[in-house]
């Protein structure tokens, strides 16, 4: 029931994704009343394993999406009464005073290394190799990015007024303020994850992602004011000046809100460009050691996250590299290539007739960082369709892996899976899911979560909802749900234990020969 307002008030909630953005209008029963999508290129690369984009880009598109969506709303525009906005993390940007980029934001997926040199001192870097913890500390310190620009481009960061996520610079672009929601701040950045602030100068990571804290913007919790839309914004996006802009939280931790996914027994499966598993707790639990939770979409709980860097980005690597049939047949039809690769699942049996993949393509921290995906098991007999359904259960079996872990962290087994992003409007992705964790999965009513977690924040920001519980209680649900098939059930079970998890250990001093051999990853 809505607090202060009619029930047919309406929340804009934006989504900007790696691969594209969303613009969506979101009723007080999470229904999304209209929706438009806008394609991004991802990034483009200067060098190899960098990834860049104008933040521009963003902006324009997310002015794009918004008219596009307004003008098809027409009337429906009216009843807009707030906005919140959802972004993919780890992507930041370097601003002047008036906020204007001054360099290429640099992308999530980029590869570049700062140096530790000065960073972890000699006597912290003894302590850490007694407790095998230097290689971890060693790799994040390398990837903080904002080490990088003030080792590479001294220049860029002197005139640096503010270092931002994302988030933070759209927001500044419709609000004008200088602010973020302490939900978009993640990975190396100097935040304290556990008080939802910037970390104090004792704070180690204060001194390994090292920022001034008058580069830094002012932080808000979920469901908080981070402005109004300016004239400015207003004129160039169609929102009505005027209108409140809360807090939401980054693309991932809306997603579970949106899924409905609030206590540690319900996993959430985000089948996005990062596949991931998550769990979301009042408790603040490391599922790796020293990598602290996510922050949550709700204010003062966590999510922990255990994934695959390049999930269904896999799927957009096999439309792009051997999907030309379902593409051009997606053109003729006016339906998208993915829709159709349900067809080359359903022709192949569980277990790929022996085609085993494990999806690193990407490592990420918790494994060494000279590790490569690998396929094993090809014979005469394997088609594309046997790879692309490879990949599927390649994805799957390390989310299970990770359902493992974090079970166990948390203390709670796993009884519940729901599945959300793009990858779960696909019957066969979500069956495959299904028969490997051995559980039921649950579709919830939109595939769309992330809009519909930030409209929840928005509803309850500005009253129209009276908590978070009553918020999820009204505007999420489920649809439909996947039970297992026992004999496929059984068929994972033994390729999961008995090759899958030995593929690792197994030939991870083959990557480190190829590393050596062929001088990559660097």
């Amino acid at each position: 029931m809505a607090v202060g307002g009619a029930a047919d008030e309406l929340v804009l909630a934006v989504d900007v994704g790696t691969q594209s953005t969303r613009a969506a209008l979101v009723d007080l029963r999470g229904e999304v009343q209209h929706l438009v999508k806008t394609p991004i290129e991802p990034y483009f690369s200067a060098r190899p394993g960098w990834a860049e984009q104008r933040p521009e880009i963003y902006w324009e598109v997310l002015c794009r999406t918004c008219r596009e969506l307004l003008h098809r709303a027409g009337p429906l525009a009216e009843r807009i009464v707030a906005v919140a906005i959802a972004t993919q993390r780890g992507t930041y940007v370097n601003v002047d005073r008036d906020g204007v980029a001054l360099r290429p934001a640099i992308v999530w997926l980029d590869q570049r290394k700062a140096s530790t040199d000065g960073l972890i001192p000699s006597f912290a870097a003894l302590a850490l190799k007694a407790v095998g913890l230097h290689g971890f500390v060693e790799f994040v310190t390398q990837y903080c990015r904002s080490n990088w620009i003030r080792q590479n481009q001294p220049d860029i960061w002197k005139r640096t007024h503010k270092f931002l996520c994302l988030s933070g610079f759209l927001t500044h672009r419709l609000t004008g303020e200088f602010r973020d929601s302490s939900g978009n701040i993640v990975g190396t950045m100097p935040i304290d994850v556990k008080r939802s602030r910037w970390a104090s100068k004792w704070d180690p990571k204060s001194r390994l992602f090292f920022i001034e804290s008058e580069k830094l913007p002012e932080l808000v919790a979920p469901a908080e004011l981070l402005g109004h839309v300016t004239a400015e914004a207003a004129a160039e996006t169609g929102i009505a000046a005027g209108l409140p802009v809360i807090a939401a939280s980054n693309d991932k931790a809306c997603e579970i809100l949106g899924a409905g996914c609030l206590t540690p027994d319900t996993a959430c499966i985000s089948f996005g460009t990062i596949a991931t598993i998550n769990t979301h707790n009042r408790k603040y639990v490391e599922v790796t050691r020293l990598m602290p939770p996510y922050p949550s979409a709700v204010p003062g709980h966590f999510y922990s996250e255990i994934g695959v860097l390049r999930g269904m980005w896999m799927v957009s690597w096999f439309k792009e590299e051997f999907g030309l049939q379902e593409r051009l047949r997606a053109t003729e039809a006016s339906v998208s290539p993915e829709a159709l690769f349900d067809e080359l699942l359903r022709g192949v049996p569980p277990g790929s007739m022996g085609l085993v993949l494990q999806p690193y393509w990407t490592p990420g921290p918790e494994i060494a960082s000279y590790t490569k995906g690998s396929i094993i098991g090809f014979g005469d007999i394997h088609t594309r369709a046997h790879l692309y359904r490879a990949i599927i259960e390649g994805i799957a079996f390390a989310l299970k892996e990770g359902a493992q872990l974090t079970a166990k962290k948390n203390g709670v087994p796993i009884t519940r899976v729901r599945a959300a992003g793009g990858g779960s409007q696909s019957d066969g992705i979500v069956q495959i899911t299904a028969d490997v964790f051995g559980l039921p999965v649950e579709r919830p009513h939109t595939h769309e979560t992330a809009v519909v977690g930030a409209a929840i924040d928005a509803a309850v920001g500005v009253r129209l909802h009276a908590d978070f519980d009553r918020a999820v209680a009204a505007m999420t649900r489920v649809r439909g749900v996947f039970e297992p098939i026992p004999e496929n059930v059984e068929i994972y079970r033994q390729l999961y234990e008995r090759v899958y998890l030995r593929m690792y250990g197994r030939l991870l001093p083959l990557f480190r020969e190829i590393q050596r051999i062929t001088g990559y990853p660097q």
